[in-house]
């Protein structure tokens, strides 16, 4: 079979992989110079090879981490992941989470009952939602945003400061208060109440091109900054650019889906279709790199920050670089577009946040280390359309498109996730077995 695929982010190389295990002879569109979409390895002139945003798999990722085994062999997933228990840890020292090493639940409830800078009757709280959440199977009401389930539970504003509002931007990239709680319980449910790993953090040692996708990539053919514009699907073929193919998975953004998407004629399904994919509205994630004068080793590799506006103080998560000891990301989640600021005020604001709150944490007292140096280089990556709104009551299109030789793949579509990597590649095999499944039946 002759197959195609449009897009080659992480579902749409998952899809590859997968038809290409079918023996299907399989081509991969991408518009840009290379692969790995909207998590992917920019080379920058002063600090090399950096990451386009700074990602941070868990160990309930299985499908991702099943598909690194697959397309390295022969090397350990150690070489590739720094797995680390979970470790919510504040800049300041105010407040720490760390897991226990104890069977699941067992290890977050205890890492709750022992979180530092939270009164008891606030760990409780936190411990109670968790047992009434499991009781219930981990169901919101329906319609009901993060903030209202949040509310519900009697969470108090500290709590969510501290704890969950930074949990709901680092995976739904959405404020809380429009947030669908469903699918933030979801990943609580993945991750904390599943085997103990799953709650590992998982931080790549390689690039994130080099992760995985250029692997990907390497077994496929690949038509790079090929930008498609129309996309075909007809009873006997899917034509992409004029050029058939016997199937095709479309993991394309919504947007660029509905734009490219061309058939020969109009349905009631197709219609429906159409309307899903314009309903999506978006979120952007700026990511800031920096380059220090010298080697620093802040009191943990992944820190929060306390965020202030007001004084220019936006970051929300710091990460150290696993790649370069003098190279560190901070991120911003449900960001504005920051290309737009003076870059040089933008800078220094951040720097100042990391430097007063570090200097507060108890490890940093007395130890002339201690003070972040110098900014020597950086680079401000703005996705602006990074993911989407993971609102209440969002209707996402399935992996089967109306057309039986065309399927559908993205992290947008009906995964059960937010807009997060697991969800791309769990989407991308599942469009791919559904394709194959609707040949091999004939079903059109």
């Amino acid at each position: 079979m002759k197959l195609a695929v449009v897009g080659a982010g992480w579902a749409g190389l998952a899809a590859a992989v997968a038809l290409k295990a079918t023996g299907a002879d399989v081509t991969v569109f991408e518009a840009a110079p290379l692969a790995g979409g909207r998590a992917r390895r920019v080379d920058d002139l002063n600090m090399g090879a950096i990451d386009n945003g700074q990602h941070l798999l868990l160990g309930a990722y299985t499908e991702t981490v099943a598909l690194l085994k697959h397309l390295h062999p022969e090397r350990s997933i150690d070489e590739l992941l720094h797995r680390a228990p979970l470790h919510l840890e504040s800049a300041d020292g105010e407040f720490c989470l760390k897991a226990a090493n104890l069977k699941a639940p067992f290890h977050t409830l205890w890492g709750l009952l022992n979180a530092r800078g939270l009164p008891w009757q606030d760990r409780w709280q936190a411990i109670r939602m968790m047992m009434v959440l499991k009781q219930k199977r981990w169901q919101a009401p329906a319609l009901f945003s993060v903030a209202q389930l949040l509310e519900q539970h009697q969470q108090s504003a500290l709590l969510c400061r501290r704890l969950w509002t930074p949990l709901c931007l680092a995976s739904l990239n959405t404020a809380s208060e429009h947030t669908c709680a469903q699918l933030f319980l979801n990943v609580l449910r993945d991750s904390l109440d599943a085997p103990r790993a799953h709650s590992d953090m998982l931080i790549p040692r390689v690039d994130l091109t080099a992760l995985w996708p250029q692997a990907a990539a390497n077994a496929v053919t690949m038509r790079y900054r090929h930008i498609v514009r129309h996309v075909c699907p007809t009873p006997t073929s899917v034509t992409i650019d004029g050029e058939a193919f016997d199937g095709c998975v479309l993991a394309t953004p919504p947007y660029a889906c509905a734009r490219i998407l061309k058939p020969d004629e109009s349905t009631r399904a197709s219609d429906t279709l159409m309307a899903q994919l314009g309903a999506f509205e978006y979120r952007a994630i700026a990511t800031l790199t920096l380059q220090l004068d010298a080697v620093w080793n802040p009191p943990h590799s992944i820190l929060l920050l306390d965020e202030d506006p007001a004084r220019g103080h936006l970051g929300q998560w710091l990460f150290k670089r696993l790649q370069a000891n003098d190279q560190f990301t901070i991120v911003i989640s449900d960001a504005a577009d920051f290309l737009k600021h003076d870059r040089a005020s933008f800078v220094d604001n951040i720097a100042k946040q990391i430097r007063e709150q570090v200097q507060r944490h108890p490890n940093s007292r007395g130890h002339s280390q201690s003070t972040m140096p110098a900014v020597r280089a950086h680079r401000l990556i703005v996705e602006k359309r990074a993911t989407f709104a993971a609102v209440p009551g969002l209707q996402r299109p399935r992996n089967q498109s109306p057309w039986p030789r065309l399927s559908l793949a993205g992290d947008w579509t009906d995964t059960g996730y937010p807009a997060v990597l697991e969800g791309a590649v769990r989407s991308g095999k599942q469009a791919a077995r559904t394709l194959i499944e609707a040949l091999q039946r004939g079903a059109y």
